[in-house]
């Protein structure tokens, strides 16, 4: 992950990218990086520790991840606060790149870790390239997914017998 090929992927020319948002929530939809922009936007500048390249210092813009999903209406278990503790959120992106997170990181009851769904990054709009997710917590940038085209939000997980 370098700056240039970073805001370079958001300039090229064609149809808006596409978020598929699925899984079990009420309102599976597909989004784009202008949609995002409906949402309150933070700012998170970026520090990755890469393997191969060095540091990467970035600055992204986007709504936060949790304020997205919440919006598609995870099938959380009313009944049982702590059912949403058994979500995970998987996200892919577009090169098939992954990244797994537990809903319990995102939540403002429990981590409340500032995960973004970049719509920006270095002032370069991401229309055409699709949102990345940014982890600004993490020290290295396995995490980091460019070019997102599926977010999958999972309950599956039953309690165990």
């Amino acid at each position: 992950m370098t700056g240039p090929s970073l805001a370079a992927a958001g300039t090229a020319v064609g149809p808006l990218a596409e978020v598929v948002l699925a899984g079990d929530v009420a309102r599976p939809y597909r989004l784009t990086v202008p949609d995002l922009l409906a949402w309150p936007q933070r700012q998170a500048d970026v520090a990755f520790e890469c393997a191969t390249s060095g540091v990467q210092r970035h600055r992204f813009t986007g709504p936060l991840l949790h304020d997205v999903l919440a919006d598609a209406g995870p099938v959380f278990d009313p009944a049982r606060r702590k059912d949403r503790l058994r979500f995970l959120i998987a996200v892919r992106g577009a090169d098939g790149h992954h990244a797994l997170l537990s809903w319990a990181e995102i939540d403002p009851d429990f981590g409340q870790a500032p995960v973004l769904l970049a719509a920006t990054v270095d002032g370069t709009p991401l229309d055409r390239a699709g949102p990345q997710l940014v982890l600004p917590q993490d020290r290295c940038g396995a995490r980091h997914i460019s070019a997102i085209d599926t977010i999958r939000v999972d309950g599956g997980y039953r309690a165990w017998t």
